[in-house]
């Protein structure tokens, strides 16, 4: 793998060469390791309602409360991350989750469930937009797309092995055990940030490297013009993205598929998904970000509408991986743009909104099924979908600016 990304000027004056090997101990291991905290938590939040008492419905709200903090805390991270620096919020925001995570083990009413949910949302997307922050900030535009695609690729790595190590605590510490391995994942990637040496381009408070502040209300106002049309892109891309893991399984039960048949479906769309993080990132840097944006959402808005065709084990199968082929195409997409469009003074603070434009699609995607599902059958809501992956191609080729 080639993967030397040029060099950056240090804080001293000094030219410093940043690899893809020297960001492994400071942004990929840790991401991966707090990715798999928060894959093994996903499966277990509507256990822990039911077992408190909460109705189905009701269960289902618990999960979107995680989305809710991640949409409530995007601006508020960016303009703390301003202010203390991209290292600093992810060794913070992974050690203010592990008393969130308390929460939900201790918590003994579906009212206190949902608040500490909410709390892992709201401090998952101070990590979330600090990572992203700081990957843009270290490496050069040129190898910008293959370095955030890694970064990408290195989440969704967690992300799958999250439910499966998930799944062994639970075996011994009940329900409970998904929080407990995320609030280990946390402290361990906390702890990987604290005791590994940063990069010398690294920026802190109070080392003299941070740019002035600018308020986060200003720098949203100077840049609304690109937030209210690209900006839309990344939020149709969000709720695409969200739609295909609510419409497969939505269409398994629909043709009565056993859950183990429909888990190796699933299995079977995250590989293909997790095999393209890197290809697509070189090919963004390359040839430019279009060619690889319009593709990837035609594929995911095409597996869609082909998804009322598939009646049997084998289509449905071939549609799930199709979807992961479009999604994996897409890795690192919206941060990348983030990035590029993200001004230098104000950029945590823009790359939070950003990061709320892509958390209200991820958001919108499944309600948008489920409003359409209250006055037609499940094949008007899957082309619904497909509707809005043709709308994401449309928007991201006006708008992705050209090299």
């Amino acid at each position: 793998m080639h993967d030397h990304f040029g060099s950056e000027a240090g804080p001293t004056g000094g030219t410093v060469a940043v690899t893809i090997r020297s960001l492994g101990p400071t942004v990929y291991l840790p991401s991966a390791i707090y990715s798999l905290g928060q894959g093994a938590v996903a499966p277990v939040v509507v256990l822990s309602g039911t077992a408190l008492g909460a109705s189905a419905g009701t269960a289902s709200v618990l999960v979107g409360l995680i989305g809710v903090g991640q949409i409530v805390g995007a601006v508020p991270a960016g303009a703390l991350i301003a202010r203390i620096g991209e290292r600093p919020a992810m060794v913070w925001s992974s050690a203010l989750v592990v008393p969130a995570l308390l929460g939900c083990v201790f918590a003994t009413s579906v009212w206190m469930l949902g608040f500490a949910v909410g709390a892992v949302g709201l401090v998952g997307a101070v990590w979330g937009v600090a990572r992203q922050t700081y990957v843009t900030e270290v490496v050069p535009y040129a190898l910008r797309a293959r370095a955030l695609s890694t970064l990408g690729g290195a989440s969704r790595i967690g992300a799958f092995v999250g439910p499966f190590v998930g799944a062994a605590a639970m075996t011994v510490l009940g329900t409970d055990g998904g929080y407990w391995v995320h609030a280990v994942a946390a402290a361990v990637a906390a702890t990987v940030l604290v005791l590994l040496p940063g990069l010398p381009v690294d920026r802190t408070a109070g080392t003299g490297t941070m740019p002035a502040r600018v308020g986060t209300l200003a720098v949203i106002r100077d840049n609304l013009a690109v937030l209210r049309t690209l900006g839309l892109g990344v939020l149709l891309v969000g709720a695409l993205r969200a739609a295909r893991q609510t419409v497969v399984p939505l269409w398994g039960a629909h043709l009565d598929l056993h859950p183990a048949t429909l888990s190796l479906i699933f299995g079977l769309s995250g590989a293909v998904d997790m095999l393209l993080f890197y290809p697509s990132g070189k090919v963004m840097d390359r040839w430019g970000r279009r060619v690889v944006a319009v593709p990837s959402m035609f594929l995911l808005g095409l597996a869609h509408a082909l998804l009322p065709l598939a009646t049997t084990v084998v289509g449905l199968a071939g549609v799930a991986m199709l979807m992961g082929l479009g999604n994996g195409m897409s890795s690192g997409l919206v941060m990348t743009l983030g990035a590029d469009v993200s001004p230098v003074s104000g950029r945590a603070q823009f790359l939070g909104a950003w990061r709320l434009c892509a958390d209200l699609g991820t958001g919108a995607g499944p309600l948008l099924i489920a409003a359409v599902l209250t006055v037609g059958p499940l094949a008007a809501a899957v082309l619904t979908m497909a509707g809005v992956g043709a709308a994401a191609v449309a928007v991201l080729y006006r708008w992705i600016p050209d090299r």
